[in-house]
This record gives structure tokens, C-alpha cells and sequence, in this order.
């Protein structure tokens, strides 16, 4: 109990006790002020600093609070991101990608009537006149498994086409498991629509592959895949040889899709299907011809087109024994 009663006596004393002048207030809040302008997070400024160019500007005398807590960005510091912003400008971009897509179905793509794309004999679907039409593509080549070829891609001569070039090498990777190494892939990227869904090519009103290329007299592989999510997994595609003359000229290269047989991992299947032509995700060039060395392959363009004397439908069959299903 005694305690207790010094303890709520000593309380009651302090509180009768006088408290700071306005002299000591603006000691501290000064020697405050100083001691926050020291913080590299929120700089402190005094009320002369304030106050002068207050009375510049304006032509009063004006009397600022005591403290004030200016928040000054330094040159170099960094802009703050407002994600909120970001976002709100993501959707507003999307929702204007989905309003071009109902248009384009409906009055044509880039504004074209709706009947001349339909009754389009050729169609150019790549062509390279600058950086952005590079960043349509991914290269790669055996790196990724260990091996040693280089491949590059960029703009031609005058940014009138790309050039994919590099270094073959048919060094097998030293982890043990990788017998067999040397190829380099140029591959165009999935088109994406409003929301990143995917919107595959359609060419089902064309039956003719069209190039316009310039190579080193190497054969390539042309490949071919479908839209992957429910048609094929990602390691099965179509392919076809396209055969470079060399030299300084450019060529004209016309492929049938009748003529693209069905790969699975790098090996022909038995059971051959047709290219489903409305589904198509990308387009690539594939060199493993086994010879090490340099290499290039300029192109111009790849299109589409529909010749009208190519009438075959698909150029293999298919064996009852192998394919029962089919023929059911």
C-alpha cells in the first residue's frame, strides 16, 4: 500500500510541473529538424528555408508551421511505379486488342472488305523491314543441350530482310548421356491475342507455301507446328527439305502443304495425318545437315498462296495394318 501511494503521488507532482517555453520547443523542434534532414528517407526542412522563397514567390510575409516534412526527390532517385497504373493500362490496351479483333471479323483485317480476303490468292504472313518483325522470332540451336554451334539473327543489307547465320558443330556435349549434337532453329513466336490467347494462322484457303530466300547451298528443314494446347504436344510437328541454291541470287521456293509429313522427336511416324491448316502456331528453319562449318539464310518473306493446279490432297497413305482407325 505504501508503495503504491509514492508511486500515484510522484505522478501527481510531474504533472504539476512547469512544462517547456516556446524558446525550448523551437530548440528541439529545430535540432529535430536537423536530425531528420540527416535520414536519407524523408529530409526535414526548417522554416527559414521554407519561408524565403514563400515570400519570393508571392510578395507576403507568411508564417509557415513550425516543422514541416518535405518529401524532395533527388535527380537521381528513381520515379516510383504505381503497379495500380500499370495495370489499369493493361486492361485498357487488351480490351482495345479484343475491340480490333470483333471489328477485323467482321469488316476484315486492317480494314479490308471481308470478300477480298476471302478471294486472296497469296498472302504475305513474315517479312523483315526492321527490328520489330526480328522480335516475331526465337533462335536457338544445341547450346541448350550442351553443344557448341552459335547462331544469330538479324536485319539484312539496307533492313530489307533478315539473316539467320552462325557456326554448325557436330561436337557431341561431354555429360555422358548426349551421343549426337549439331543443329540451329529459327522459329516464329505463337501470335497472341487480346489476354495472351493464342490465335493461330488460319491458311485453310491456301495449299502452297511461298518463300523468297537466299542461301549458302545447304538443305533445311522446313517445320511446321499446330496449335499444341489440344491438337499435338510441343515436340510433334510436320516438316519438309528445302534444298538452297547458293550463290548471289535470290529463289522463289513453292511448298505444297500436301507435301509436310508428321514428326514426332525427330523421327518420321508411321501413321501420316494431313496439316490441319486453320491451326497453325508457328513456322520454323531447322539446319542439321551434319557439316560443320559456317552457315547463312536470308530471307525475304514467307507467305501463303493457292495454286490452282496443285490439286493433291495428301501425298502419303496410310496402311489398314498400321492405322486401323482410320479406315474404320
Amino acid at each position: 500500500m505504501v508503495l503504491g501511494h509514492k508511486l500515484l503521488n510522484g505522478t501527481y507532482i510531474l504533472r504539476k510541473q512547469v512544462k517547456p517555453d516556446a524558446t525550448l520547443q523551437t530548440f528541439w523542434g529545430i535540432h529535430f529538424a536537423k536530425y531528420c534532414s540527416s535520414s536519407p528517407k524523408k529530409p526535414m526542412v526548417t522554416h527559414d528555408r521554407v519561408s524565403q522563397p514563400r515570400k519570393t514567390a508571392e510578395g507576403l510575409q507568411v508564417h509557415p508551421p513550425k516543422d514541416i516534412a518535405l518529401d524532395v526527390t533527388s535527380p537521381e532517385e528513381k520515379t516510383e511505379i504505381s503497379f495500380d497504373k500499370a495495370i489499369r493500362d493493361e486492361i485498357k490496351d487488351h480490351f482495345k486488342r479484343l475491340k480490333d479483333e470483333i471489328m477485323n471479323s467482321w469488316v476484315g483485317p486492317g480494314g479490308r472488305p471481308l470478300h477480298e480476303v476471302l478471294l486472296e490468292q497469296a498472302k504475305v504472313v513474315w517479312q523483315f523491314r526492321g527490328k520489330e518483325d526480328l522480335d516475331k522470332w526465337v533462335v536457338t540451336s544445341d547450346k541448350t543441350i550442351g553443344g557448341r554451334s552459335e547462331v544469330f539473327l538479324k536485319m539484312g543489307k539496307n533492313n530489307q530482310s533478315a539473316l539467320f547465320y552462325g557456326t554448325l558443330s557436330t561436337e557431341a556435349p561431354h555429360d555422358g548421356e548426349s551421343s549426337q549434337s549439331g543443329f540451329c532453329t529459327m522459329m516464329s513466336r505463337i501470335p497472341r491475342g487480346s489476354f495472351e490467347r493464342k490465335q493461330p494462322h488460319d491458311w485453310s484457303w491456301f495449299n502452297t507455301l511461298y518463300l523468297r530466300i537466299r542461301g549458302d547451298g545447304r538443305p533445311w528443314m522446313v517445320n511446321i507446328r499446330q496449335d499444341t494446347d489440344f491438337i499435338q504436344r510441343s515436340n510433334q510437328m510436320y516438316s519438309y527439305f528445302m534444298f538452297t541454291r547458293g550463290g548471289p541470287y535470290w529463289q522463289e521456293v513453292k511448298i505444297p502443304f500436301s507435301k509436310f509429313f508428321f514428326s514426332n522427336q525427330g523421327r518420321i511416324r508411321d501413321v501420316q495425318t494431313p496439316l490441319m491448316l486453320d491451326k497453325i502456331a508457328s513456322i520454323g528453319f531447322t539446319l542439321a545437315d551434319k557439316v560443320d562449318g559456317p552457315f547463312f539464310l536470308e530471307i525475304d518473306f514467307i507467305g501463303v498462296f493457292n495454286d490452282p493446279t496443285h490439286t493433291e490432297e495428301f501425298a502419303y497413305e496410310n496402311s489398314p495394318a498400321i492405322s486401323p482407325r482410320l479406315f474404320k
